[in-house]
């Protein structure tokens, strides 16, 4: 990517899931992952890229001073890296959490990268591959292709199969310029949506935007259950 494009992207990283799915008491991303948190690890990534301008991250409001002293103080990272950084609180739906924080970016920021904190290991090759999707084509998302046989199925019995060829599995980060999500969630101010959505792709999608596939691959899967957990802890031991 030319330097020309460099400083023109910002990461939200939504951290407002409390991951009921997890178990236990605290939030799943605050959960230790070989010695440290699980938000940690992609939070450093895009802190760590000269592309990356700034860096927003939605917490929970209960849990806001645990994340801003878990930072500041204990991660141990350089003071270039933590000044890209602000907090805000999430809201009560994911895309509400990160509607505040594409609201929290700075007014110079051109383009915005949305990934969720459960998916740690996202490689610096995909965020520069969606830096470079959004500039030459528009709105992108990340997932990777199914491998699996796809069936439709209602109580209990399968209805058809579909073709798993056209079957991508969404991933994070799902990116658009900061403009186009603003014009959208005003939108839906004036018209409320009849759903929740699940993403930002899924938000595109319904006004009629186009999204574009960036290849993503297993590693960066999402941590949702504690057999998730385990199988990634042993993945980043053995690496």
């Amino acid at each position: 990517m030319s330097d020309s494009c460099k400083g023109r992207f910002a990461a939200v990283l939504p951290a407002g899931g409390i991951g009921k799915r997890m178990g236990g008491t605290i939030p799943k991303q605050l959960m230790l992952l070989n010695g440290k948190p699980v938000y940690f690890y992609c939070l450093e990534t895009f802190l760590g890229m000269d592309e990356i301008g700034q860096v927003v991250l939605a917490v929970p409001a209960d849990w806001k001073e645990h994340f801003q002293k878990d930072i500041f103080e204990n991660s141990g990272w350089s003071s270039e890296m933590l000044d890209k950084l602000t907090i805000v609180v999430g809201g009560s739906e994911r895309w509400q959490s990160v509607r505040n924080g594409v609201n929290a970016l700075d007014h110079q920021v051109e383009y915005v990268l949305v990934h969720d904190v459960a998916r740690p290991f996202v490689s610096k090759e995909i965020v520069q591959e969606v830096c470079r999707t959004l500039v030459e084509k528009g709105s992108c998302l990340v997932a990777k292709p199914a491998v699996d046989t796809i069936k439709i199925a209602e109580n209990g019995k399968v209805e058809k199969t579909i073709d798993r060829q056209k079957v991508w599995m969404a991933q994070t980060p799902q990116a658009a310029s900061v403009a186009l999500l603003k014009r959208l969630y005003d939108r839906i101010d004036k018209d409320p949506l009849d759903f929740t959505p699940t993403d930002e792709a899924s938000i595109l999608e319904f006004f009629g935007e186009q999204v574009f596939i960036v290849q993503g691959n297993t590693m960066n899967d999402k941590l949702t259950s504690p057999e998730d957990f385990e199988f990634f802890s042993a993945r980043f031991a053995a690496k």
